[in-house]
């Protein structure tokens, strides 16, 4: 049995959106130093403003000016930071309830200890030096002895308002394939494709999962399948990753592997985009030292009936 692997990996991707009225006012104000809330119908002030009333779901757009001064209302003490956290030094997750509103905002404290730290402590905005329109405006809270400073009266209106964020979201674990996927991963580093057969149904699965999907038993006959196989199903993509050196458009298809009753996915070549179709047989093409095939290309062979393939669609 080979050895079961695992390995560091990152999920990564830049998150985009749009700003409504509400959330762009928002955001400007903590660029311009101002801190916005919402008054619902009920005359409550919410900071972070929301668009429409928790209550009643009407919309809302009543922008209130709340104080940069606030309250402690809970916290937690942060013994190690991680990346992309406000402070690099050990800090307190605070709500804040700020001078002027009825709800707490989630942020940083900056503090020497946990023992410097209290509910009902009085606290401040510490404004990081650059401002760009995103909640890290605010670098943090800091401990605050002076009195309460008074909101302002801003209607919500500011010049150039952001109309979107670009948001980085990241996550960083440790995979392990397990013992099916692991014999998968070290059948491909010998250009081999292997599946489970499941004892029950008979059917072999690719890529292996250790269970059958359908009858829900644990699975650990290998079979080998392929290499060549059938195009079941496929898409046309016409919009280039910014971390694949693909020219666009390119054909990613489901491929059904002989010998497989389940088809996986591959980017299909060496043949024009508006040429691939349903039915029609392909290989692997490897590059050097590579871990899977590059891609599937023709093999030359008739198209294969539908019949062979329709359960796999």
């Amino acid at each position: 049995m080979p050895e079961v692997l695992k390995a560091p990996l990152v999920v990564e991707f830049p998150f985009t959106r749009s700003l409504g009225p509400v959330q762009s006012a928002f955001l400007t104000g903590l660029r311009e130093r101002v801190v916005l809330g919402i008054r619902t119908t009920d005359g409550r002030i919410l900071v972070p403003p929301v668009e429409y009333d928790p209550v009643t779901a009407e919309e809302i757009r009543d922008l209130v000016e709340v104080a940069p001064t606030g309250t402690v209302t809970t916290w937690a003490w942060n013994h190690a930071p991680r990346r992309g956290q406000p402070l690099s030094t050990p800090f307190a997750w605070v709500l804040v309830r700020l001078d002027g509103a009825d709800t707490a905002l989630l942020h940083a404290l900056d503090a020497p200890g946990p023992d410097t730290v209290r509910t009902g402590m009085r606290v401040r905005v510490r404004w990081a030096e650059e401002r760009t329109g995103a909640i890290t405006d605010i670098a943090c809270f800091e401990p605050y002895d002076g009195e309460a400073l008074e909101p302002g009266h801003h209607s919500g209106a500011f010049q150039n308002p952001l109309t979107g964020i670009v948001a980085p979201a990241r996550l960083d674990y440790t995979y392990s394939p397990g013992r099916a996927q692991s014999a998968y991963i070290d059948a491909l580093s010998d250009r081999r494709t292997v599946g489970e057969r499941c004892p029950s149904c008979r059917k072999v699965y690719v890529p292996p999962r250790g269970a059958c999907p359908t009858c829900g038993v644990a699975t650990a006959e290998q079979v080998e399948v392929g290499p060549r196989g059938t195009v079941t199903t496929y898409c046309i993509v016409n919009i280039k990753a910014k971390n694949l050196d693909i020219e666009v458009p390119y054909v990613y298809a489901h491929i059904a592997l002989d010998g497989a009753d389940l088809a996986l996915h591959a980017r299909i070549g060496g043949i024009p985009y508006d040429q691939v179709r349903m039915g029609l047989r392909v290989e692997p093409v490897w590059t050097e030292d590579a871990r899977y095939p590059d891609h599937y290309r023709p093999t030359g062979e008739p198209d294969a009936d539908y019949e062979t393939y329709k359960e796999l669609l």
